[in-house]
Protein backbone atom coordinates (compact mmCIF):
# COMPACT_ATOMS: atom_id res chain seq x y z
CA UNK A 1 0.00 0.00 0.00
CA UNK A 2 1.34 3.65 -0.44
CA UNK A 3 1.57 6.35 2.41
CA UNK A 4 -2.11 7.30 3.04
CA UNK A 5 -1.72 11.18 1.95
CA UNK A 6 -5.19 12.10 1.92
CA UNK A 7 -6.34 16.03 2.54
CA UNK A 8 -9.97 17.15 3.12
CA UNK A 9 -11.08 20.59 1.78
CA UNK A 10 -14.41 22.47 1.50
CA UNK A 11 -13.49 23.62 -2.15
CA UNK A 12 -10.60 22.70 -4.03
CA UNK A 13 -9.51 25.17 -6.74
CA UNK A 14 -7.60 24.01 -9.70
CA UNK A 15 -5.69 27.11 -10.98
CA UNK A 16 -3.99 30.11 -9.65
CA UNK A 17 -5.06 32.29 -12.42
CA UNK A 18 -7.60 34.78 -12.48
CA UNK A 19 -10.42 32.43 -12.60
CA UNK A 20 -9.09 30.06 -10.24
CA UNK A 21 -8.31 33.17 -7.38
CA UNK A 22 -11.50 35.00 -8.21
CA UNK A 23 -13.52 32.00 -7.12
CA UNK A 24 -11.03 31.23 -4.44
CA UNK A 25 -11.73 35.16 -3.26
CA UNK A 26 -15.34 34.84 -3.28
CA UNK A 27 -15.51 31.52 -1.91
CA UNK A 28 -13.25 32.16 1.19
CA UNK A 29 -16.17 34.56 2.44
CA UNK A 30 -17.77 31.17 3.98
CA UNK A 31 -15.46 28.32 3.03
CA UNK A 32 -12.11 26.94 3.80
CA UNK A 33 -10.37 27.22 -0.15
CA UNK A 34 -7.29 25.15 -1.45
CA UNK A 35 -5.51 26.59 -4.54
CA UNK A 36 -3.32 24.21 -6.25
CA UNK A 37 -0.97 26.14 -8.96
CA UNK A 38 1.50 24.00 -11.44
CA UNK A 39 4.59 25.19 -10.86
CA UNK A 40 4.61 28.71 -9.29
CA UNK A 41 2.22 30.61 -8.76
CA UNK A 42 2.12 33.47 -11.31
CA UNK A 43 3.21 31.08 -13.90
CA UNK A 44 -0.50 30.88 -15.96
CA UNK A 45 -2.31 32.94 -18.69
CA UNK A 46 -2.80 35.54 -16.76
CA UNK A 47 0.05 37.10 -15.82
CA UNK A 48 1.21 37.19 -19.76
CA UNK A 49 -2.12 39.18 -20.49
CA UNK A 50 -0.78 42.51 -22.02
CA UNK A 51 -3.98 43.56 -23.65
CA UNK A 52 -6.68 44.48 -21.17
CA UNK A 53 -9.79 44.02 -20.21
CA UNK A 54 -12.89 45.27 -21.99
CA UNK A 55 -15.96 46.43 -20.60
CA UNK A 56 -18.96 48.98 -21.33
CA UNK A 57 -17.53 52.58 -19.51
CA UNK A 58 -17.76 55.65 -21.63
CA UNK A 59 -20.58 57.19 -22.50
CA UNK A 60 -20.71 56.92 -26.24
CA UNK A 61 -20.59 52.85 -26.55
CA UNK A 62 -23.54 50.59 -24.93
CA UNK A 63 -23.94 47.29 -24.17
CA UNK A 64 -25.82 46.40 -27.02
CA UNK A 65 -22.27 47.23 -29.26
CA UNK A 66 -19.95 45.22 -27.12
CA UNK A 67 -22.54 42.10 -27.56
CA UNK A 68 -22.63 42.83 -31.25
CA UNK A 69 -18.93 43.07 -31.93
CA UNK A 70 -18.24 39.93 -29.88
CA UNK A 71 -20.71 38.07 -32.08
CA UNK A 72 -19.90 39.48 -35.13
CA UNK A 73 -15.98 38.08 -34.05
CA UNK A 74 -17.61 34.62 -33.00
CA UNK A 75 -18.77 34.37 -36.42
CA UNK A 76 -22.21 33.74 -34.82
CA UNK A 77 -21.72 30.55 -33.04
CA UNK A 78 -21.50 32.36 -29.65
CA UNK A 79 -24.72 31.98 -27.02
CA UNK A 80 -26.48 35.25 -26.90
CA UNK A 81 -27.61 34.54 -23.70
CA UNK A 82 -24.24 33.70 -22.24
CA UNK A 83 -22.70 36.96 -24.29
CA UNK A 84 -25.01 39.35 -22.45
CA UNK A 85 -24.81 37.65 -19.12
CA UNK A 86 -20.78 37.89 -18.93
CA UNK A 87 -21.20 41.63 -20.73
CA UNK A 88 -23.22 43.39 -18.46
CA UNK A 89 -21.48 41.67 -15.54
CA UNK A 90 -18.19 43.59 -16.63
CA UNK A 91 -18.30 47.06 -15.16
CA UNK A 92 -18.93 45.55 -11.75
CA UNK A 93 -15.79 43.24 -12.27
CA UNK A 94 -14.20 46.73 -13.23
CA UNK A 95 -14.98 47.78 -9.88
CA UNK A 96 -14.00 44.65 -7.81
CA UNK A 97 -10.50 45.02 -9.81
CA UNK A 98 -10.21 48.91 -9.03
CA UNK A 99 -11.31 48.05 -5.33
CA UNK A 100 -8.09 45.41 -4.90
CA UNK A 101 -5.98 48.32 -6.09
CA UNK A 102 -5.16 47.50 -9.74
CA UNK A 103 -3.56 50.37 -10.80
CA UNK A 104 -5.25 50.45 -14.03
CA UNK A 105 -4.69 53.44 -16.54
CA UNK A 106 -6.37 56.90 -16.16
CA UNK A 107 -7.00 60.09 -18.26
CA UNK A 108 -7.74 63.25 -15.55
CA UNK A 109 -8.72 60.77 -12.94
CA UNK A 110 -11.16 58.56 -15.49
CA UNK A 111 -9.71 54.84 -16.53
CA UNK A 112 -8.28 55.16 -19.73
CA UNK A 113 -9.65 53.08 -22.46
CA UNK A 114 -7.71 51.79 -25.92
CA UNK A 115 -9.23 49.96 -28.80
CA UNK A 116 -8.09 46.75 -30.21
CA UNK A 117 -9.02 45.23 -33.42
CA UNK A 118 -13.15 44.32 -33.74
CA UNK A 119 -14.06 46.57 -31.55
CA UNK A 120 -16.25 49.63 -32.49
CA UNK A 121 -15.33 51.58 -29.31
CA UNK A 122 -12.35 52.48 -26.94
CA UNK A 123 -13.58 49.78 -24.22
CA UNK A 124 -10.08 48.61 -23.32
CA UNK A 125 -9.57 49.09 -19.49
CA UNK A 126 -6.03 48.81 -19.00
CA UNK A 127 -2.28 48.75 -16.82
CA UNK A 128 -0.38 49.83 -19.52
CA UNK A 129 0.71 47.18 -21.67
CA UNK A 130 1.13 44.88 -19.13
CA UNK A 131 -2.80 44.76 -17.19
CA UNK A 132 -2.21 40.57 -16.59
CA UNK A 133 0.55 41.03 -14.48
CA UNK A 134 -0.65 43.43 -12.05
CA UNK A 135 -4.03 41.96 -11.96
CA UNK A 136 -2.28 38.40 -11.37
CA UNK A 137 -0.03 40.77 -8.28
CA UNK A 138 -3.42 42.01 -6.72
CA UNK A 139 -5.46 38.91 -7.08
CA UNK A 140 -2.63 37.01 -5.48
CA UNK A 141 -2.00 39.76 -2.84
CA UNK A 142 -5.57 39.38 -1.88
CA UNK A 143 -5.57 36.06 -1.67
CA UNK A 144 -2.28 35.63 0.25
CA UNK A 145 -3.85 37.42 3.06
CA UNK A 146 -7.19 36.07 3.37
CA UNK A 147 -7.08 33.54 6.19
CA UNK A 148 -9.45 30.89 4.57
CA UNK A 149 -7.24 30.46 1.61
CA UNK A 150 -4.24 28.04 1.39
CA UNK A 151 -1.99 28.38 -2.06
CA UNK A 152 -0.59 25.45 -3.11
CA UNK A 153 2.30 26.00 -5.68
CA UNK A 154 4.37 23.19 -7.66
CA UNK A 155 1.05 20.76 -7.98
CA UNK A 156 0.58 18.79 -10.91
CA UNK A 157 -3.44 17.75 -11.40
CA UNK A 158 -3.10 13.84 -12.85
CA UNK A 159 -6.57 13.20 -12.73
CA UNK A 160 -9.92 13.87 -10.94
CA UNK A 161 -11.25 11.81 -8.09
CA UNK A 162 -14.73 10.60 -9.39
CA UNK A 163 -16.84 7.69 -8.08
CA UNK A 164 -14.83 4.88 -9.26
CA UNK A 165 -11.93 6.01 -6.49
CA UNK A 166 -13.97 5.63 -3.45
CA UNK A 167 -13.20 2.73 -1.41
CA UNK A 168 -17.07 1.30 -2.14
CA UNK A 169 -16.68 2.10 -6.27
CA UNK A 170 -19.28 4.11 -7.84
CA UNK A 171 -19.93 4.21 -11.69
CA UNK A 172 -21.09 7.90 -10.53
CA UNK A 173 -19.01 10.77 -12.31
CA UNK A 174 -19.40 13.04 -8.61
CA UNK A 175 -16.09 14.36 -8.75
CA UNK A 176 -14.62 14.11 -4.95
CA UNK A 177 -11.23 16.83 -5.79
CA UNK A 178 -8.20 15.65 -7.85
CA UNK A 179 -4.79 13.60 -7.37
CA UNK A 180 -2.45 15.70 -7.56
CA UNK A 181 1.46 15.46 -8.05
CA UNK A 182 3.91 17.20 -5.52
CA UNK A 183 6.82 18.49 -7.20
CA UNK A 184 9.06 18.45 -4.81
CA UNK A 185 8.69 15.25 -2.91
CA UNK A 186 7.69 12.96 -6.00
CA UNK A 187 4.57 12.15 -3.97
CA UNK A 188 0.95 11.75 -5.27
CA UNK A 189 -1.52 13.32 -3.28
CA UNK A 190 -5.40 12.68 -2.92
CA UNK A 191 -6.78 16.08 -2.14
CA UNK A 192 -10.49 15.22 -1.01
CA UNK A 193 -13.16 18.00 -1.53
CA UNK A 194 -16.98 18.57 -1.53
CA UNK A 195 -16.87 20.81 -4.38
CA UNK A 196 -14.41 21.35 -7.29
CA UNK A 197 -13.67 24.40 -9.28
CA UNK A 198 -11.32 23.67 -12.45
CA UNK A 199 -9.61 26.23 -13.79
CA UNK A 200 -6.60 25.32 -15.25
CA UNK A 201 -6.05 27.43 -18.23
CA UNK A 202 -6.00 26.13 -22.14
CA UNK A 203 -4.10 23.92 -24.70
CA UNK A 204 -2.09 26.19 -26.18
CA UNK A 205 1.32 24.27 -25.91
CA UNK A 206 0.08 21.92 -28.34
CA UNK A 207 1.00 23.79 -31.13
CA UNK A 208 4.74 24.14 -31.81
CA UNK A 209 4.37 28.13 -32.01
CA UNK A 210 2.12 29.73 -28.95
CA UNK A 211 2.34 32.40 -26.78
CA UNK A 212 0.82 30.57 -23.99
CA UNK A 213 3.21 29.65 -20.92
CA UNK A 214 5.18 26.54 -20.76
CA UNK A 215 1.99 25.16 -18.59
CA UNK A 216 -0.66 25.54 -21.32
CA UNK A 217 -0.95 21.86 -21.17
CA UNK A 218 -4.54 21.52 -21.52
CA UNK A 219 -4.83 19.60 -18.30
CA UNK A 220 -7.95 20.76 -17.01
CA UNK A 221 -9.88 19.74 -20.48
CA UNK A 222 -8.27 16.19 -20.61
CA UNK A 223 -9.34 15.32 -17.28
CA UNK A 224 -12.45 16.63 -17.19
CA UNK A 225 -12.62 14.56 -20.67
CA UNK A 226 -10.87 11.51 -18.96
CA UNK A 227 -13.97 11.74 -16.21
CA UNK A 228 -16.86 12.14 -18.21
CA UNK A 229 -17.51 15.59 -18.89
CA UNK A 230 -18.31 16.87 -22.76
CA UNK A 231 -16.59 19.30 -24.52
CA UNK A 232 -17.11 21.56 -27.25
CA UNK A 233 -15.83 23.37 -30.39
CA UNK A 234 -12.00 22.08 -29.99
CA UNK A 235 -11.44 22.97 -33.15
CA UNK A 236 -11.82 26.87 -32.49
CA UNK A 237 -7.93 27.71 -31.82
CA UNK A 238 -7.15 31.31 -31.98
CA UNK A 239 -3.93 32.31 -33.56
CA UNK A 240 -2.78 35.72 -32.55
CA UNK A 241 -0.94 37.37 -35.88
CA UNK A 242 1.47 39.15 -34.13
CA UNK A 243 4.02 37.19 -32.08
CA UNK A 244 7.23 38.42 -32.27
CA UNK A 245 9.90 36.75 -34.86
CA UNK A 246 12.44 35.68 -32.66
CA UNK A 247 15.02 32.65 -32.55
CA UNK A 248 16.36 33.55 -28.67
CA UNK A 249 13.43 34.59 -27.44
CA UNK A 250 9.99 32.36 -27.56
CA UNK A 251 6.23 33.31 -27.43
CA UNK A 252 6.79 37.18 -26.93
CA UNK A 253 3.44 38.43 -28.03
CA UNK A 254 3.25 42.07 -29.60
CA UNK A 255 -0.31 43.62 -28.77
CA UNK A 256 -3.54 43.84 -30.76
CA UNK A 257 -2.98 47.35 -29.32
CA UNK A 258 -0.19 48.17 -31.61
CA UNK A 259 -2.18 48.01 -34.51
CA UNK A 260 -5.10 49.80 -32.34
CA UNK A 261 -3.35 52.50 -32.05
CA UNK A 262 -2.16 52.64 -36.13
CA UNK A 263 0.45 50.05 -36.45
CA UNK A 264 0.66 49.04 -40.34
CA UNK A 265 1.45 45.47 -41.91
CA UNK A 266 3.77 45.37 -44.40
CA UNK A 267 5.54 43.08 -46.75
CA UNK A 268 9.21 42.78 -45.95
CA UNK A 269 10.41 42.13 -49.37
CA UNK A 270 8.65 44.77 -50.87
CA UNK A 271 7.59 47.62 -47.84
CA UNK A 272 3.92 47.87 -48.54
CA UNK A 273 1.20 47.37 -46.43
CA UNK A 274 -1.09 44.17 -48.09
CA UNK A 275 -4.21 44.60 -45.64
CA UNK A 276 -6.40 46.26 -48.16
CA UNK A 277 -6.21 42.67 -49.72
CA UNK A 278 -7.75 40.66 -47.16
CA UNK A 279 -10.31 43.46 -45.77
CA UNK A 280 -10.22 46.65 -46.93
CA UNK A 281 -12.52 48.35 -44.87
CA UNK A 282 -10.98 47.12 -41.29
CA UNK A 283 -7.55 46.93 -43.04
CA UNK A 284 -5.35 46.49 -39.74
CA UNK A 285 -8.17 46.29 -37.24
CA UNK A 286 -10.54 43.64 -38.98
CA UNK A 287 -10.86 41.03 -36.38
CA UNK A 288 -7.70 38.54 -35.15
CA UNK A 289 -8.57 35.09 -37.46
CA UNK A 290 -8.11 37.42 -41.01
CA UNK A 291 -5.32 39.26 -39.83
CA UNK A 292 -3.98 35.56 -38.82
CA UNK A 293 -4.56 34.18 -41.99
CA UNK A 294 -3.45 36.86 -43.62
CA UNK A 295 0.04 36.92 -42.38
CA UNK A 296 0.24 33.46 -42.86
CA UNK A 297 -0.98 33.85 -46.63
CA UNK A 298 2.02 36.30 -46.71
CA UNK A 299 4.18 34.61 -45.11
CA UNK A 300 3.34 31.06 -47.39
CA UNK A 301 3.14 32.83 -50.60
CA UNK A 302 6.47 35.03 -50.43
CA UNK A 303 8.55 32.30 -48.89
CA UNK A 304 8.85 34.59 -45.87
CA UNK A 305 10.08 34.04 -42.50
CA UNK A 306 8.21 36.50 -41.17
CA UNK A 307 5.77 39.92 -41.88
CA UNK A 308 6.83 43.75 -40.66
CA UNK A 309 4.13 45.40 -37.64
CA UNK A 310 5.38 48.65 -38.30
CA UNK A 311 4.30 51.82 -35.78
CA UNK A 312 7.48 54.15 -36.72
CA UNK A 313 5.47 56.95 -38.24
CA UNK A 314 3.97 57.71 -34.86
CA UNK A 315 5.93 60.11 -32.93
CA UNK A 316 8.69 58.65 -30.52
CA UNK A 317 7.42 59.76 -27.14
CA UNK A 318 4.05 58.18 -28.24
CA UNK A 319 5.04 54.91 -28.99
CA UNK A 320 7.11 54.92 -25.30
CA UNK A 321 4.26 56.33 -23.58
CA UNK A 322 1.66 53.75 -24.99
CA UNK A 323 4.38 50.43 -24.86
CA UNK A 324 7.13 50.79 -22.40
CA UNK A 325 6.61 47.43 -21.49
CA UNK A 326 7.01 45.65 -25.22
CA UNK A 327 9.65 48.68 -26.46
CA UNK A 328 12.05 48.02 -23.55
CA UNK A 329 12.10 44.03 -24.39
CA UNK A 330 12.51 45.13 -28.52
CA UNK A 331 15.64 47.32 -27.25
CA UNK A 332 17.30 44.50 -25.70
CA UNK A 333 17.26 42.41 -28.73
CA UNK A 334 18.05 45.12 -31.00
CA UNK A 335 14.92 46.22 -32.18
CA UNK A 336 13.87 49.90 -31.79
CA UNK A 337 10.07 49.86 -32.48
CA UNK A 338 9.67 54.23 -32.65
CA UNK A 339 12.51 53.53 -35.71
CA UNK A 340 11.95 50.47 -37.35
CA UNK A 341 9.17 47.65 -38.06
CA UNK A 342 9.08 44.90 -35.78
CA UNK A 343 9.35 41.02 -37.36
CA UNK A 344 6.26 39.20 -36.57
CA UNK A 345 4.82 35.32 -37.38
CA UNK A 346 0.50 34.37 -36.20
CA UNK A 347 1.02 31.81 -33.11
CA UNK A 348 -1.13 29.76 -31.70
CA UNK A 349 -2.62 32.47 -28.60
CA UNK A 350 -5.89 31.20 -27.48
CA UNK A 351 -8.20 28.11 -26.95
CA UNK A 352 -11.59 28.70 -27.55
CA UNK A 353 -13.46 25.64 -26.71
CA UNK A 354 -13.22 23.65 -23.77
CA UNK A 355 -15.34 21.52 -21.17
CA UNK A 356 -18.92 22.88 -21.53
CA UNK A 357 -20.36 24.84 -18.48
CA UNK A 358 -23.73 26.77 -18.02
CA UNK A 359 -23.73 30.56 -16.61
CA UNK A 360 -23.97 28.74 -13.26
CA UNK A 361 -20.00 27.70 -13.91
CA UNK A 362 -21.28 23.82 -14.04
CA UNK A 363 -19.96 20.93 -15.83
CA UNK A 364 -21.74 17.79 -16.85
CA UNK A 365 -20.42 16.35 -13.77
CA UNK A 366 -21.68 16.64 -10.11
CA UNK A 367 -19.52 18.70 -7.92
CA UNK A 368 -17.73 20.17 -10.80
CA UNK A 369 -17.45 23.70 -11.70
CA UNK A 370 -15.16 25.52 -14.19
CA UNK A 371 -14.44 28.54 -15.39
CA UNK A 372 -11.68 30.31 -18.04
CA UNK A 373 -9.93 29.50 -20.80
CA UNK A 374 -10.32 25.49 -20.13
CA UNK A 375 -14.44 26.02 -20.95
CA UNK A 376 -16.49 26.52 -23.57
CA UNK A 377 -19.26 29.11 -21.67
CA UNK A 378 -20.78 30.33 -25.32
CA UNK A 379 -19.00 33.50 -24.77
CA UNK A 380 -16.44 32.90 -27.57
CA UNK A 381 -17.67 31.25 -30.05
CA UNK A 382 -15.89 30.78 -33.36
CA UNK A 383 -13.47 33.44 -32.37
CA UNK A 384 -12.87 35.28 -29.24
CA UNK A 385 -12.93 39.27 -29.38
CA UNK A 386 -9.64 40.71 -28.11
CA UNK A 387 -9.69 41.56 -24.40
CA UNK A 388 -12.99 39.48 -23.69
CA UNK A 389 -10.67 36.44 -21.83
CA UNK A 390 -10.07 37.99 -18.69
CA UNK A 391 -13.63 39.33 -18.25
CA UNK A 392 -14.66 36.05 -18.88
CA UNK A 393 -12.43 34.84 -16.00
CA UNK A 394 -13.97 36.82 -13.55
CA UNK A 395 -17.34 36.89 -14.65
CA UNK A 396 -17.33 32.78 -14.00
CA UNK A 397 -15.29 32.60 -11.53
CA UNK A 398 -17.64 34.66 -9.46
CA UNK A 399 -20.62 32.34 -11.09
CA UNK A 400 -19.18 29.12 -9.40
CA UNK A 401 -18.61 30.42 -5.99
CA UNK A 402 -22.07 32.27 -6.01
CA UNK A 403 -23.65 28.69 -7.34
CA UNK A 404 -21.39 26.52 -5.08
CA UNK A 405 -22.21 28.35 -1.96
CA UNK A 406 -25.89 28.25 -3.00
CA UNK A 407 -26.15 24.68 -3.03
CA UNK A 408 -24.21 23.88 -0.37
CA UNK A 409 -26.46 22.21 2.06
CA UNK A 410 -27.12 19.51 -0.83
CA UNK A 411 -23.63 18.72 -1.38
CA UNK A 412 -22.53 15.69 0.62
CA UNK A 413 -19.75 14.78 2.35
CA UNK A 414 -17.20 13.13 0.72
CA UNK A 415 -17.05 9.03 1.35
CA UNK A 416 -13.47 7.51 1.71
CA UNK A 417 -11.28 7.68 -1.21
CA UNK A 418 -8.57 5.25 -2.39
CA UNK A 419 -5.21 6.53 -2.38
CA UNK A 420 -3.14 6.43 -5.34
CA UNK A 421 -1.67 3.15 -6.29
CA UNK A 422 2.75 3.25 -7.37
CA UNK A 423 2.65 -0.44 -6.40
CA UNK A 424 2.98 -1.84 -10.18
CA UNK A 425 5.45 1.41 -11.64
CA UNK A 426 9.11 2.06 -11.56
CA UNK A 427 11.07 4.99 -11.99
CA UNK A 428 11.92 5.97 -15.90
CA UNK A 429 14.78 5.08 -17.07
CA UNK A 430 13.40 6.55 -20.53
CA UNK A 431 13.09 9.95 -20.46
CA UNK A 432 14.24 10.99 -24.18
CA UNK A 433 11.07 9.15 -24.78
CA UNK A 434 8.66 11.87 -23.81
CA UNK A 435 10.92 14.55 -25.15
CA UNK A 436 10.35 12.84 -28.41
CA UNK A 437 7.04 12.54 -28.57
CA UNK A 438 6.29 16.30 -26.83
CA UNK A 439 8.40 17.58 -29.91
CA UNK A 440 6.33 15.45 -32.15
CA UNK A 441 2.86 16.25 -30.97
CA UNK A 442 3.42 20.10 -31.07
CA UNK A 443 5.23 19.98 -34.65
CA UNK A 444 2.33 18.05 -36.22
CA UNK A 445 -0.47 20.03 -34.91
CA UNK A 446 1.53 23.06 -36.53
CA UNK A 447 1.68 21.45 -39.70
CA UNK A 448 -1.91 19.99 -40.10
CA UNK A 449 -4.00 21.25 -37.60
CA UNK A 450 -2.79 25.07 -37.82
CA UNK A 451 -4.20 28.04 -39.33
CA UNK A 452 -5.54 26.53 -42.61
CA UNK A 453 -6.34 23.27 -42.55
CA UNK A 454 -7.70 20.32 -45.12
CA UNK A 455 -8.83 16.94 -44.33
CA UNK A 456 -6.13 15.25 -45.54
CA UNK A 457 -4.11 17.05 -43.43
CA UNK A 458 -5.98 16.31 -39.78
CA UNK A 459 -6.71 12.48 -41.20
CA UNK A 460 -2.64 12.83 -41.03
CA UNK A 461 -2.71 13.89 -37.54
CA UNK A 462 -5.32 11.46 -36.78
CA UNK A 463 -3.41 8.63 -37.30
CA UNK A 464 -0.03 10.24 -35.75
CA UNK A 465 -2.07 11.05 -32.55
CA UNK A 466 -3.39 6.67 -32.84
CA UNK A 467 0.20 5.49 -33.09
CA UNK A 468 1.39 7.85 -30.17
CA UNK A 469 -1.37 7.01 -27.78
CA UNK A 470 -0.36 3.36 -27.12
CA UNK A 471 2.88 4.38 -26.31
CA UNK A 472 2.40 6.94 -23.89
CA UNK A 473 -0.23 4.87 -22.54
CA UNK A 474 1.74 2.11 -22.50
CA UNK A 475 4.34 4.33 -20.66
CA UNK A 476 2.16 5.92 -18.18
CA UNK A 477 1.21 2.46 -17.18
CA UNK A 478 4.87 1.34 -16.54
CA UNK A 479 6.46 4.29 -15.09
CA UNK A 480 5.96 6.78 -11.76
CA UNK A 481 4.45 9.64 -13.07
CA UNK A 482 6.32 13.15 -13.54
CA UNK A 483 5.15 16.47 -14.61
CA UNK A 484 6.24 16.23 -17.84
CA UNK A 485 4.65 12.44 -18.20
CA UNK A 486 1.32 13.98 -17.20
CA UNK A 487 1.02 16.98 -19.48
CA UNK A 488 2.75 14.48 -22.48
CA UNK A 489 -0.67 12.49 -21.74
CA UNK A 490 -3.10 15.43 -22.00
CA UNK A 491 -1.47 17.18 -24.88
CA UNK A 492 -1.55 14.07 -26.77
CA UNK A 493 -5.57 13.84 -25.37
CA UNK A 494 -5.87 17.77 -26.48
CA UNK A 495 -4.65 17.04 -29.62
CA UNK A 496 -6.69 14.56 -30.09
CA UNK A 497 -9.86 16.22 -29.29
CA UNK A 498 -9.11 19.20 -31.55
CA UNK A 499 -8.57 16.91 -34.55
CA UNK A 500 -12.11 14.93 -34.21
CA UNK A 501 -13.58 18.19 -33.53
CA UNK A 502 -12.00 19.59 -36.63
CA UNK A 503 -13.18 16.59 -38.96
CA UNK A 504 -16.65 17.10 -37.81
CA UNK A 505 -16.75 20.87 -38.84
CA UNK A 506 -17.56 20.41 -42.56
CA UNK A 507 -17.56 24.57 -43.09
CA UNK A 508 -15.43 27.32 -42.81
CA UNK A 509 -16.23 29.28 -39.18
CA UNK A 510 -14.49 31.75 -37.58
CA UNK A 511 -11.10 30.40 -36.69
CA UNK A 512 -11.50 26.62 -38.59
CA UNK A 513 -10.76 27.41 -42.14
CA UNK A 514 -10.38 24.36 -43.78
CA UNK A 515 -10.35 24.88 -47.71
CA UNK A 516 -12.26 21.57 -48.80
CA UNK A 517 -15.35 23.61 -46.89
CA UNK A 518 -14.19 27.39 -47.81
CA UNK A 519 -18.11 28.03 -47.33
CA UNK A 520 -19.89 29.00 -43.80
CA UNK A 521 -23.17 27.59 -43.25
CA UNK A 522 -26.09 28.83 -43.16
CA UNK A 523 -27.14 27.88 -39.30
CA UNK A 524 -24.48 27.99 -36.62
CA UNK A 525 -24.06 24.46 -34.10
CA UNK A 526 -21.89 23.83 -31.76
CA UNK A 527 -19.08 20.93 -32.13
CA UNK A 528 -19.81 18.22 -29.07
CA UNK A 529 -17.80 15.34 -27.98
CA UNK A 530 -19.66 13.22 -25.79
CA UNK A 531 -16.70 11.10 -23.57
Amino acid sequence: MGLRMTHMHDVLVIGSGAAGLTAALALAEHKKVLVLAKGDLRSGSTAWAQGGIAAVLDAGDTFEDHIRDTMVAGAGLNDRETVEYVIERAPAAIDRLCELGVPFNRDEGDLHLTREGGHSHRRIVHVNDATGWAVQAALLKAAEENSNITLLPGQSCIDLITGRNQQDYSGSGRVWGAYALDEASGKVVSHVARATVLAAGGAGRVYLFSTAPRGATGDGIAMAWRAGARVSNMEMMQFHPTCLYNLEVKNFLITEAVRGEGGHLLNPQTGERYMDKYDPQRMELAPRDIVARANDDQIKRHGLDYVHLDISHQPPEFVTEHFPTIHEKLLGLGIDMTKEPIPVVPAQHYTCGGVKIGLDAKTDLPGLWAAGECTESGLHGANRLASNSLLECFVFGEAAAKDILECWDRLDEPPEILPWDESRVTDSDEEVVIKQNWTEIRRFMWNYVGIVRTTKRLERAANRIEMLRQEVEDYYGSFRVTTDLIELRNLLECASLIVKSALRRHESRGLHFILDYPETASVARDTVLVP
